[in-house]
This record gives C-alpha cells, structure tokens and sequence, in this order.
C-alpha cells in the first residue's frame, strides 16, 4: 500500500544537511538512488537534485519502517522523517558533501512505486542515446544532467540580471508570424480561419526587433526561441534559443560592450572569470591567418613567410615547387606534436598534391621539416625563425599550385585552414591545446570577428545574396560602390565582393556563439540594398511592406545582435553536443522519441485547415 503525503512538509534538500544538524529532526523526500539490506538495519541511499543523503532504518527502534523498507527498490518516491544524527569516524564519506551525517528514521512513507528503469540514473556506463533520448526523464535525473540544466538556468539568470540593470527591457515577440527568407527553411503553421494561408514559426524575432526600436524602446532583449528547419549538426537544433538584443544609436563598440558585459557575469555565474575587452580581428584577417572566419584561437595562427624570404629567394622558391609568388606560403603549425612517422607525413602529402575530403586541392604541401632544412638550410632557418617554430613542433608549408585551377585567395587559405583544423584534431593528444587547463585565459578564448562581406556569391542561384541579413547596413565609405554596382547582382565578378557590412560575430574557441549587425534605418539604403539584391519595388513590398512602411516614420539608427545560449551552456559544460544542454532535444532526424513527435494527424484535422497529405 503506497501512502499519502498529507501535510507532511519537507524540511531539507537531500544534499543539505551537515554537522551542524547533528540532532535535528529532518523530514526529506526524494527517490531511492540505493538500497543495502543488513538484516537488522536497511540502509537507504535518498536522492534528489541537490544530492543525496544516506538514511538509517533501524528494526530494534522502528518495526514498521523496517518492514517497509525491505519493499523498496531504485526510483521509489519516498518521505522519510527522523532525527540528524553524526557518522561514527569510520564509516565518513568524504566523497559527498552529507558524508559526515545520516538520518535515523522514525517513519517511512512510500509515496510511489517504480518500475525497473531501463537504465538507472546513477550508472556511470550509459546506454545508446536514443534510450536515453526516449526515457528522457529517467536521463534528466543523472548528476550530470541536473548538473547542466542548473547552469542553463544561472546562466540564463546571470544575463537577464545584467542586461536588466543596464537599462534593456524584456519583450516578447510574437511565435506565429509571417514567412519571410532569412536563409533557413520555415517551419509553416496552417491558419483554420484563413483557409490557404500560414503563419511561419520565426528563425529569430529580426524584424520585430527592429520595430521595437523605431517604436521607441531603446533598449530591448529577449531569451527567445527561434526555429529552423534545417539540417542538424552536433551544436544544431531545429528549435534553439537565442539572447537576442537591440539597442538604438549604437556603434559597434556599443554592441560589443554590452555582450562582453553579459558574458562576464554569465561565465562568473559557471564560476570561471574572464577578461574584457575581447582581442578583435577583421573578417579579411581572420580568413588570411586561420582560413576561417570563427578561428579556434587555442592553436597558433598560419604564417605567410613570405615576409621571411628576399624578392630573390621568393622567386627561386616558387620556380623550384611551381607555386603561385603572389598567393600566401602559410607555414601551418602544431605545437608540441613531436616527430610524426613517414607514413603519417605521406598521409599529409609529401612535396606533393594535398587532396582534402572536400575533393581535389590545388594546394601544394611540403611537409617534411628534415629534407626541406637539408635541401635549403638557410631558407629552412629563416622560416622557422620567422614563424616562431619551436623543437618539438610539427609544421608544413603550404602554397598554390602554379598550374592549378583558377582560384582565389580566400579559397586557399580556406583549405589550409581545413587542414589546420584537421592535423588540431588528429594530434589534439600531443598539442593537449584542447584540454581544460583551470585557467579561463586558455581555456576560453573570445574574439570578435568584424566587417564581413555584405554580399555572398550563391553558385547554384548565380547571383549575390545578403551574406547577413538584408537589413545589415554597410561602411559609409562602401556606398558609391553599392550605388555603382546596384544592377550587377548575377555578375559573379562584381565589385559587390569588395562591400563591406558592419556586421560582427562574438566566437569562442572556434564556435561561433552570435551574430549582429548595425541595421538600415533609411529607407532609401535600404531600397537601395533590396535593388543590388535584384528585388524589385513591388517585390520588396510583397515581402516587407509592413518593415518598409515603418522605416518611413522616424527610424533611429539601431543595432544589435543574437547569440546562442544553448551553445554557451554546450561549451562551459564541456559537453559534445546541444543534446546534453537542452532538457528535451530532438534527434539528427528532428524526432522527439520520448513524446513520439511528429506524427500524423487525423483527417478530420487536415479537412478543417483544408490540407491533403500526398502519398
């Protein structure tokens, strides 16, 4: 027979309790993490969030909470009521912080049974993550999933504390809006009411945040969820939640003040202190010294060595490997990765053609240290010299092929940088640049990554697309570019790769945590933009009539940005995957197993919207 609860209230957490309470009459509640029958005394390890604490059910003082306790099994929902009492010296465990006291039981009360859990909270070997994903609530009671959804939560609280006190208001945008391209697909809600027509579910509240500005707020922000339809990845959700912010009159440094700010105290709230100002680095920088525009900053940057090399000996290098003088020579290095064999090198590219997974490289690999400083003694020294090369690390040089395929320098730099990444992660166990260190200076590294391209050529559309988002404004200075070239969007060689947005991304160790911009707050800028983008009047106004009118009445230069809270929580847990940050994730297959979710629905639902499931 299991028990009423009543009007027994607890009194402490299970993790609460300590010497000082020798003596005090508790009443706890929790689950049965553990159970140790002694014959005469039943021992009943009691868990809730907060920890456990290890109780004491004594036949001789209490027959009737002995004979209940032989029934218990792991999961069982107890109330427990007896009086603190401390360990003998012998029996302390130190590995938790109740360890120096139990509770002795005056009454037990069974307020639920369980049944044999396919996994229990407390194993240290897990199953497969589609069990765990399907009994998520089974899975939410393990130490280190509690442990992770605290931290979303203080996290979370850190930075509504701070953007609060800096004068931004909380304000929700709405979750059933209009669908607009934004560069992900839209999840679609069908209307009953306006049979034929649907609201989209937002990929973020851009263009409402915008309305609040020129509504008058000045400063807002939201934790807001935001939802694409898109393909996952190990830090992608289908539905993922931002800090979202705008503010008006801002300059970038505004922005970027502020969201140094909130992360300081959100790290602090995870109990690590890191330092503003974040370093800061142009996107054309970042793609030249890392190929990549989110560098991972653990591990040292490329060097063009060129710098290193007289105009004569640049000229016999490039002759003597047939590689392009006028693209970088990027030294790539990893420290303290030691000698590698022959073969690993071989696996690399030996003096010869790098073919990356991507496909087929133009890229041009030396990667042997020894036969290049025994080819080229004094060209080798400088090299190493210049690129601050230590003893035991391992470096290559890469450059363009001569007599490859016609390609940028932004393309090269990007493959070296695919490369970089690559030997990071082979040789991660030798570099240890990876490893948590204690020490928040290296193990987190901030960067703020600035004036990115305003336009990206799409090969398959042949054209040029807003590479933010189109109402990013640009450098003034860029205008009479845009002007100059507002009717060359399918011109794949266009002077529109030479614009520059004023738009930022904030990245940590690699990971691109958010992304912003200054706005358009003109409306004639931002026809302008529209027509670069080859969108007509009518067409802008189709779209965005509702945000083009609205721009007409008084907008203020505003700005802001999004950033990722499911990623934040994802890197200062240490963990591998959003999954283990969100409470209820969906699969690779955007399924939820433990709801079952999506499934059909009946066609008396699908008649009233006026839907028909092709087959």
């Amino acid at each position: 027979m299991l028990d009423f609860l009543g009007d027994l209230k607890r009194t402490h957490m299970c993790g609460a309790l300590r010497l000082s309470d020798a003596g005090k009459k508790a009443v706890l509640m929790g689950w049965v993490n553990r159970r140790r029958d002694l014959g005469r005394i039943i021992f009943v390890d009691l868990r809730d969030r907060t920890g456990v604490t290890q109780v004491v059910v004594n036949r001789e003082l209490n027959t009737v909470a002995h004979d209940k306790a032989s029934s218990l099994r792991n999961e069982y929902v107890i109330a427990v009521i007896g009086t603190v009492k401390q360990r003998d010296s012998d029996t302390i465990n130190k590995n938790i912080p109740t360890g120096e006291v139990e509770l002795v039981v005056d009454e037990l009360r069974i307020l639920n049974e369980s049944k044999q859990p396919p996994f229990l909270p407390g194993e240290t070997v897990l199953p497969n993550e589609e069990m765990r994903l399907k009994y998520r609530y089974i899975d939410l009671r393990r130490d280190v999933m509690q442990f992770n959804i605290e931290m979303r939560h203080k996290v979370s609280k850190a930075i509504r504390d701070f953007l609060s006190a800096q004068g931004f208001f909380e304000i929700e945008t709405p979750f059933m809006t209009r669908s607009t391209p934004e560069g992900a697909r839209d999840y679609l809600v069908p209307s009953r009411v306006q049979p034929g027509s649907f609201y989209a579910l937002p990929q973020s509240p851009q263009m409402f945040k915008q309305i609040l500005m020129i509504s008058g707020f000045d400063k807002y922000f939201q934790i807001v969820r935001c939802f694409r339809d898109e393909d996952f990845r190990a830090d992608r959700q289908a539905e993922f939640t931002q800090i979202d912010l705008e503010m008006t009159y801002p300059q970038t440094d505004t922005v970027w003040g502020v969201v140094e700010g909130f992360l300081k105290a959100a790290f602090k709230a995870a109990g690590h202190e890191i330092k503003t100002p974040f370093p800061r680095m142009s996107y054309d920088e970042a793609i030249r010294r890392y190929g990549n525009d989110k560098p991972d900053m653990r591990l040292p940057s490329m060097v063009d060595v060129r710098g290193a090399l007289t105009p004569a000996e640049l000229e016999e290098f490039a002759t003597k490997f047939r590689v392009r003088k006028d693209f970088p020579v990027q030294l790539i290095r990893i420290p303290h990765a030691g000698e590698i064999s022959g073969t690993e090198r071989r696996t690399i590219g030996s003096y010869g053609v790098y073919n990356h997974v991507q496909g087929p490289s133009f890229v041009q690999l030396m990667t042997d240290p020894k036969r290049f400083a025994k080819d080229y003694p004094a060209l080798s020294e400088n090299i190493v010299k210049f690129a601050g090369v230590e003893a035991d690390d391992l470096w290559l040089l890469a450059a363009a092929r001569a007599e490859g395929a016609e390609q940028s320098v932004q393309h090269f730099c990007e493959k070296c940088g695919f490369l970089r990444l690559d030997l990071a992660q082979k040789y991660a166990a030798k570099h240890k640049a990876f490893e948590k260190t204690g020490d928040p200076a290296k193990d987190f590294r901030f960067l703020w990554v600035s004036d990115f391209p305003m336009f990206e050529w799409d090969n398959n559309e042949k054209r040029w697309n807003p590479a933010h988002h189109p109402f990013t404004t640009l450098h003034e200075e860029d205008m009479a570019k845009l002007e100059a070239n507002n009717d060359s969007v399918h011109d794949p060689k266009s002077p529109l790769v030479e614009i520059r947005a004023l738009a930022y991304d904030v990245v940590l160790n690699g990971t691109e945590l958010g992304s912003g911009s200054i706005s358009i707050h003109r409306q004639d800028i931002q026809a302008k933009i529209f027509r670069a983008l080859g969108m007509s009047a009518e067409e802008a106004r189709a779209r965005f009539g509702f945000f083009l009118e609205a721009l007409e009445y008084g907008t203020p230069p505003h700005g802001g940005i999004a950033l990722g809270l499911d990623r934040i929580v994802m890197i200062l847990a240490g963990a591998d995957s959003l999954r283990e940050v969100i409470p209820f994730p969906k699969t690779a297959r955007a399924v939820d197993l433990m709801v079952d979710a999506p499934t059909p629905v009946s066609e008396a639902q699908l008649k009233e919207l006026g839907i028909q499931i092709k087959r």
